[in-house]
């Protein structure tokens, strides 16, 4: 047996246990994030509406408002992951929920007071973005301290099961709020879900263990540095990063050819276009449920690369996809391409949380998420470049080909030769 030990091998065996449906603290949990992410879809629909149609924004000052969303997540991520790991995760999502709740609900509050400007909505976009930062690095840290490593398949396949569900149903939910009360109005539907959230996380009982204490020496710069050190000098998770950012590169790039594709070369009706794409979110769904179910069945590690190699391969057919009723092949391919997405993306979470130290959580997560979610930018802008240049349907076939590929820098690692993941690192003992 080369590179890997047998201890390696039976890492990923199952053992008894209660079903997460039986765990109250993680029922608590996923129940109050399933109420905050469809908020936190009715206000991506709600928040430009607000802009183009209350205050009659240009079409720059929309694409400023949508950059200022994710602007935290390239600026802060990683000084996050080092503050997080740190302090009590629960305490950090509370504290970041509360200010999420505050700083969407002042958006009605303004607009009904007619004192609603694009100024404040850019703020509120950054301010907002800053909290989601902390909370997700927080969030996909807290997990482990709920439930065992054998059940983090099944964890974040029901966690990422409901992000997909909320990008699938929140936009419509949305649409119909803002018909009925406006666009402010439909965004307080947002600031009362992250109320439920707080409530749900109130309600766990399961307390994790203290932060390790800190030398009184040691700097902010360092702490992300030991971070980075880890995510990077770690044979296995430097190439799941390689191959998520570069999946992400080219997935940046399908998503600026996509409605491209359809409407001018599929020439496909603007309000068909929406349930077309939602094949994407369809076929997240469906790999959220069954994630769990094939780690089982194939291996928690190996499920990493035949998700990428084997699941996302007909993802191409979406490029080959013909006026008529060849369009069908556009949303079959985008429903795989979310269904093989979903399974590797719960895999390797699963993996990074396996294989991490609890003392340096917050900061591999963030390390991670600060370059992976750096490419898919870099991705669309490809995208518009190599479709004005080569077509849009070249630029397509080069997108899918590419993302599929990224698949390979998980297979050639000592992934290959394991069948599930290691048992996670024993927590540190404490001395006296």
């Amino acid at each position: 047996m080369t590179e890997v030990t047998q201890d390696l091998q039976d890492a990923g065996a199952k053992t008894d246990g209660p079903s997460l449906w039986r765990q109250r603290d993680f029922m608590l949990l996923w129940s109050g994030q399933t109420v905050s992410e469809m908020g936190s879809a009715v206000t991506q629909v709600a928040l430009p509406l607000l802009a183009l149609v209350v205050l009659e924004a240009s079409t720059f000052q929309v694409g400023l408002l949508t950059a200022a969303t994710t602007l935290a997540f390239a600026v802060i991520a990683l000084p996050a992951g080092a503050m997080v790991d740190g302090a009590a995760k629960r305490s950090v999502m509370i504290v970041c929920n509360l200010l999420r709740l505050v700083i969407i609900g002042s958006v009605p509050v303004a607009a009904a007071f007619d004192v609603l400007t694009m100024a404040q909505l850019y703020v509120v976009a950054v301010a907002a973005g800053v909290c989601s930062v902390f909370f997700d690095v927080s969030y996909q840290s807290y997990v482990p301290s709920l439930v065992r490593a054998d059940r983090l398949m099944s964890a974040n396949g029901k966690l990422g099961t409901t992000q997909e569900f909320a990008q699938l149903g929140g936009p419509s939910m949305g649409g119909g709020l803002v018909w009925l009360f406006g666009a402010a109005g439909a965004m307080t539907a947002d600031a009362v879900s992250y109320a439920v959230s707080v409530l749900s996380i109130l309600g766990i009982r399961t307390r994790e263990d203290p932060p390790p204490a800190r030398p009184a020496d040691e700097t902010l710069r360092r702490r992300i540095a030991e971070g980075l050190k880890f995510v990077f000098g770690h044979g296995i998770l430097r190439r799941v990063v390689a191959c998520t950012g570069t999946a992400n590169l080219f997935g940046g790039m399908t998503s600026a050819l996509a409605m491209v594709f359809l409407v001018r070369e599929l020439h496909v009706p603007p309000a068909l276009t929406g349930l077309i794409m939602a094949g994407s979110a369809v076929g997240g769904i469906a790999g959220g449920v069954f994630a769990g179910r094939l780690a089982e069945k194939i291996g928690s590690a190996r499920i990493i690369w035949v998700s990428m190699l084997v699941f996302s391969a007909p993802q191409v057919v979406a490029a080959a996809a013909w006026r008529g009723w060849g369009v069908l092949l556009f949303p079959l391919g985008w429903a795989v391409t979310g269904f093989s997405a979903m399974v590797y993306n719960v895999a390797q979470l699963s993996y990074r949380q396996s294989v991490t130290p609890p003392e340096l959580m917050g900061r591999m997560n963030a390390a991670v998420r600060w370059v992976v979610w750096g490419t898919l930018p870099i991705g669309g802008v490809l995208g518009g470049a190599l479709g004005t240049l080569i077509g849009v349907r070249p630029a397509l076939w080069l997108a899918f080909v590419g993302a599929w590929a990224a698949g390979w820098f998980v297979f050639f690692s000592p992934l290959r030769h394991m069948r599930d993941v290691p048992p996670p690192p024993p927590a540190p003992v404490a001395t006296s």
